[in-house]
């Protein structure tokens, strides 16, 4: 029951107790205004760390997409200095009449006096005309 029941005290009215009570109330303000300056201070850190590590991340991405494109384009580079070396192969074949004529041959059917040509099916060609056919 006692704990229920509010006790009414008296406070002092002294020139001490006045000066103590506002102290109290400036300790306290300035408590309050301390934790509002650090959540601000916090929030402010939060969102710049967010900023610089969703960068930080979105440019290692980029980065590493970049590295792929180089590896691909490195690999076509390859493949065009191959092409270009064998298209310069042919070329100095082309200057060349005795290959010109033996393309002739092979590719146009061209045949010299008195020659006879039999083409003889390759069988990789027939098995993927077969396998079209399916």
């Amino acid at each position: 029951m006692s704990t229920l029941k509010q006790r009414k005290v008296t406070k002092i009215q002294s020139q001490y107790m006045e000066q103590h009570e506002k102290n109290r109330l400036s300790n306290a303000r300035r408590k309050k205004l301390l934790i509002r300056r650090l959540t601000v201070f916090s929030l402010f850190a939060g969102i710049l760390s967010f900023a610089v590590i969703s960068t930080l991340v979105s440019q290692s991405r980029s980065l590493a997409e970049m590295e792929k494109e180089s590896v691909k384009i490195q690999e076509q580079l390859e493949k065009m200095k191959e092409q270009e070396k064998a298209l310069r192969e042919e070329i100095v074949k082309l200057n060349d009449d005795e290959y010109l004529a033996k393309l002739a041959r092979k590719e146009l059917f061209v045949s010299k006096d008195g020659e006879l040509i039999f083409t003889i099916p390759d069988q990789d060609k027939e098995k993927s005309s077969k396998e079209q056919d399916r």
